[in-house]
């Protein structure tokens, strides 16, 4: 994968078109590839569900780039907000009788940012996942000011989400570094063929000047 549309940015965040579309193993390979080539590199989980005490992404990051635990992770400021409940973050941090912390996630990027060269901020879910009961995951993102790179693949119905995904990033003036391209092994080939194609004729249509690039095959 060429990751030559991070460069120059200290703090990039990275969200997917829907759960489960390989974004954690995307953010995990962007790191890993970014340490090869000398940049100093950590990843960050915004809000982590579904864990206790720990975030199974950030261990999952962490195996990918070939690194043991950081630091920053024993300090908690790589996963600042971890909630039981497998579920978008506002529900399960209401669950908890909790709220989700925006202040504290800035306050662990900016931290981590202060001691790194890049951090990759991995998202829960997608740009309209609630964070709050008044803020979705991109206003956080569109007051953060961080750049995008979305994450998706070629399952049935991706087309829809990615289109939909892009152009709400460009329509809030985000700037989009990439699309990341996820291989899935049970993608019908028809539409893993077509899929990347369509996604970079609209990309053309509407003006964007932006790479997508192919996840390998794990």
């Amino acid at each position: 994968m060429d990751i030559g549309f991070l460069k120059g940015h200290p703090v990039v965040f990275v969200s997917g078109i829907d759960t489960g579309v390989g974004k954690t193993f995307a953010t995990g390979d962007m790191a890993r590839l970014s340490i090869a080539r000398g940049i100093d590199a950590i990843t960050v989980k915004m809000v982590q569900t579904g864990n206790v005490g720990r975030s199974e992404d950030i261990e999952e990051h962490r195996r990918i780039m070939g690194v043991g635990e950081m630091p920053e992770d024993g300090e908690g400021l790589t996963a600042p907000q971890i909630f039981a409940f497998p579920g978008s973050g506002h529900l399960a941090a209401r669950l908890e009788g909790r709220r989700v912390s925006l202040n504290k996630i800035t306050n662990a990027v900016e931290a981590c940012s202060a001691r790194r060269e890049l951090v990759l901020v991995e998202s829960a879910g997608g740009l309209f996942v609630p964070l709050t009961a008044k803020t979705l995951t991109i206003d956080y993102l569109v007051e953060r000011g961080w750049p995008l790179v979305l994450v998706t693949n070629g399952r049935l119905g991706s087309i829809n989400h990615t289109l939909m995904s892009i152009d709400a990033a460009r329509n809030r003036g985000i700037r989009l570094l990439a699309v990341v391209y996820d291989w899935s092994p049970d993608v019908d080939p028809v539409i893993d063929k077509d899929t990347p194609a369509t996604i970079r004729a609209y990309l053309k249509k509407w003006g964007m000047n932006v790479p997508l690039v192919h996840c390998p095959h794990v």
